[in-house]
């Protein structure tokens, strides 16, 4: 059932009016009226906003009235942000070099223009006056307080499995058992955890475990607690308890009385505990629990299983890499399905029906139709799968459950970079990273490979129907075939290949904020351009536009009155031959380009100030960097990969203070000479963390000005396939803060700056494919190892 995200949001657009009255922003009298009257409805709202969400479901009307409140919040949020993009605008103004106008500077801070103060008051009073009215409403519900936790039904399971209804986990149950038949070392009862998706098997998996003959006589005594989403320790307690003594009740009501008791039953037993499906996440509880199962002789041979749904929980839990569960092989997945679908060795008398089955697994027309069909809005019964996973997305804190569904966007079974993932709030970047990382935590997204400066990830298709379920009011995915769309649907993914002219469900809808354009190809040029300008003239709060490998020459310059416009991306847009004008764009924080061009246009002051991370790639016959880089202030990442004709990097770079990484991949013409000059050059506050030169066939130099500006913020130096690069320089040594040193692929380097042991703070050093380096260096017999010898960790590979 689709989610309103309404506790989520409404936190949102509350942060945004408070800091929009602590920004400098001079309101009029009035208008702070209406502010502050919006502010009091929408915080007496929010406050029983979490017992409205558990309540909805059971009660339509209030149901109903959520899903107004939601389109009235987005409504108040584009309000706020008008008001923050056009303080922008005139602040970028004021600081502007080139300003003479005395009165603008006397004015000083962001006194906005009277036109918009009475087109701003009007939106205001017109969102106060549907949130008012609502209000009355929403007070009818007699609604109650409760605070922010997110809670499961809890769930019984049992110890016992018969095996010849489990498919397929012979081996994982070897595993476990070789784990849990190794002598203990620690004087802590050491913990085994057992981490996957829900529905995954990990109960079923433990089952088999503790009903294997070599494991009931290794522990002939098996305590199975289901703890479910309620870690409390009193009650866990009198679960074990009970189940020692053989279902006999414990009445003891005090901590002391139970651990007295638990304590003379335990004492100098070995024991298997099976705690299943754990999410607490809080390390305090947990220590309390397993100081209470440590052994009084100190040399406990007992052993925990625990499954978790949380690598977080894994973590706390356990020193040990948690057993991490996989699916089922595609014969394994057929023979299960066999087992349930027909009684025993019924199969045998429909092999036409195991036919289709085994070729239903490479027919794609048939996977195309169950994925395009809505299956998630059939009804789902307790034991189904979805409401199985459903359990792990209602533990999922508000802003999470968002990020969740905002996924659904994303094709099943495809790898996407975190770094693509549009996201908000201030810090944006640093945020959405967060998130995906609690996501991965919690096995609800997989990591593919790991980039240093984002990751690659996939979702299981299960997740992904889960996804669709919850996003159904908030994401959607459109195509030729696509007859309905709710009008208030806020994210569109557009498959351009399935798209025959613009759907006309698109053209009476206003309020989209992402647009995903993909699957983009040469012969779908009209319906691409048809496409572009539906949203140009329909999407006036687009916050974020993604456009990869359009096939366009050009896009409209309309393009840059997208104001809120946070994310474009017209990465591996082959055609492209000129950049549209998105100078204007004031709340640009992430650009990705494209281009066929020898040069782009000049940075202007004032344009861009709120980009954050940039991105030029594949362009190729790119013979230079911008003008105006300095006015880039806020940039904190520059990536430039595969620009072939690029030869050097502008000094205009010293003034950006706040760039953190800088990546040049495959930039096969540059080299990075870039000597301090000037007497400022000397006292440069650089906040460099991370350089990596990756495939540099001309580099002869590095970028002495940058380093030596970051020689107390840098943290990460990486060279890689740089094969003319001949020494690394004397001054390198200056780099006091550097933890990491990669060196792959310099088949001229000889040797390390003499002194190297000076730079105390390196913990990492990587040499590889350097085959002078790797002789001088090595451990055992290398005539130079001693001058690296007191970093911790030290990786040499011919």
């Amino acid at each position: 059932m689709a989610e309103t995200f309404l506790f989520n949001i409404a936190e949102r657009v509350l942060a945004k009016i408070g800091n929009l009255s602590i920004d400098e922003v001079r309101l009029a009298f009035n208008v702070k009226t209406d502010l502050k009257k919006l502010e009091d409805t929408m915080i007496s709202i929010k406050a029983v906003l979490l017992d409205a969400e558990r309540q909805q479901h059971q009660n339509e009307k209030l149901r109903l009235c959520m899903w107004k409140l939601r389109d009235v919040f987005y409504d108040a949020e584009n309000v706020i942000d008008d008001f923050k993009c056009e303080a922008l605008r005139i602040q970028d103004a004021i600081n502007h070099p080139d300003i003479n106008n005395l009165k603008v500077r006397v004015l000083g801070s962001c006194c906005l223009p009277l036109s918009f103060y009475l087109k701003m008051s009007h939106k205001i009073k017109d969102v106060s006056r549907r949130l008012g009215e609502l209000a009355t409403e929403w007070k009818s519900f007699d609604l109650r307080q409760c605070s922010d936790n997110r809670h499961v039904f809890r769930r019984e399971t049992i110890s016992f499995v018969d095996s010849s209804d489990v498919i397929g986990r012979d081996e994982d149950k070897e595993n476990i058992i070789s784990m849990l038949m190794k002598p203990s070392e620690a004087r802590n009862v050491p913990v085994i955890p057992i981490v996957g998706i829900g529905g995954l098997g990990k109960t079923t998996l433990a089952q088999l475990v503790c009903n294997d003959d070599r494991i009931t006589s290794l522990f002939p005594l098996q305590i199975w607690i289901c703890v479910s989403e309620e870690f409390d320790l009193s009650r866990l307690l009198k679960l074990i308890i009970q189940t020692v003594n053989k279902g006999e009740r414990c009445d003891d009501s005090t901590l002391d009385a139970l651990q007295a008791r638990l304590r003379s039953l335990l004492n100098d037993k070995k024991f298997l505990l099976v705690l299943d499906d754990v999410w607490n996440e809080n390390k305090a509880k947990w220590v309390e629990l397993r100081n209470l199962l440590r052994s009084t002789d100190g040399f406990s041979p007992s052993k925990i299983i625990v499954t978790t749904r949380s690598l977080n929980v894994a973590s706390i839990m356990s020193s040990i890499p948690p057993y991490m569960l996989k699916g089922l092989p595609l014969e394994d997945c057929l023979t299960l399905f066999t087992k349930w679908a027909f009684n025993d060795g019924g199969e045998r008398h429909y092999p036409n029906l195991i036919r289709i089955g085994e070729e239903i697994k490479t027919d794609e027309s048939d996977w195309i139709y169950i994925r395009e069909s809505e299956i998630w809005s059939l009804e789902q019964h307790e034991n189904d799968i979805l409401p199985v996973l459903k359990l792990s997305y209602n533990h999922l804190p508000s802003h999470l459950q968002r990020c969740l569904a905002f996924l659904s966007l994303y094709k099943k079974d495809e790898i996407y970079y975190s770094d693509r993932h549009p996201k908000q709030n201030q810090e944006w970047e640093d945020v959405g990273k967060r998130y995906l990382n609690e996501l991965l935590s919690r096995c609800l997204i997989q990591k593919q490979q790991d980039f240093r400066l984002f990751f690659t990830f996939k979702m299981h298709d299960l997740v992904h129907d889960l996804a669709l379920d919850v996003s159904q009011k908030e994401c959607k995915t459109v195509n030729s075939e696509t007859e309905t769309v709710d009008e208030n649907v806020r994210h569109l993914l557009l498959c351009d290949e399935k798209l025959v002219g613009v759907p006309r469900v698109l053209e009476e809808m206003k309020n989209v904020r992402t647009v995903i354009i993909q699957d983009a190809s040469k012969e779908s040029k009209t319906t691409h351009e048809s496409l572009i300008n539906l949203c140009l003239s329909n999407f006036n709060y687009l916050r974020a536009l993604e456009l990869r490998k359009s096939p366009l020459t050009a896009f409209p310059n309309s393009i840059g009155t997208l104001k809120h416009l946070r994310h474009l991306d017209l990465g591996r847009c082959r055609s492209l031959c000129e950049l549209p004008s998105v100078q204007r764009l004031i709340e640009l924080r992430h650009l990705v380009i494209t281009i066929k061009a020898t040069h782009l246009k000049e940075i202007r002051a004032g344009c861009w100030t709120s980009l954050q991370y940039l991105v030029l790639y594949e362009c190729s016959e790119l013979e230079c960097l911008r003008e105006g880089m300095q006015y880039l202030k806020s940039l904190r990442t520059l990536i430039l990969n595969y620009c072939d004709s690029l030869v050097s990097l502008p000094r205009s770079l010293k003034f950006l203070t706040k760039l953190e990484h800088l990546y040049i991949n495959f930039c096969t013409s540059m080299n990075l000479k870039m000597e301090p000059e000037e007497e400022e050059d000397k006292d440069l506050q650089l906040s460099l963390k991370t350089l990596s030169l990756d495939n540099l066939c001309a580099l002869t130099d590095l970028p002495r000005l940058l380093l030596q500006g970051s020689s107390s913020t840098l943290q990460h130096l990486r060279i890689v396939f740089c094969p003319n690069l001949p020494v690394l320089p004397a001054w390198l040594l200056n780099l006091t803060s550097l933890h990491k040193l990669e060196i792959k692929g310099c088949f001229n380097l000889w040797d390390l700056p003499e002194g190297i042991d000076c730079l105390t703070n390196l913990r990492e050093l990587t040499i590889h494919g350097c085959p002078e380096l790797s002789k001088r260096y090595r451990e055992n017999g290398g005539e130079d190892w001693h001058k690296i010898a007191h970093i911790q960790k030290v990786v040499i590979k011919d």
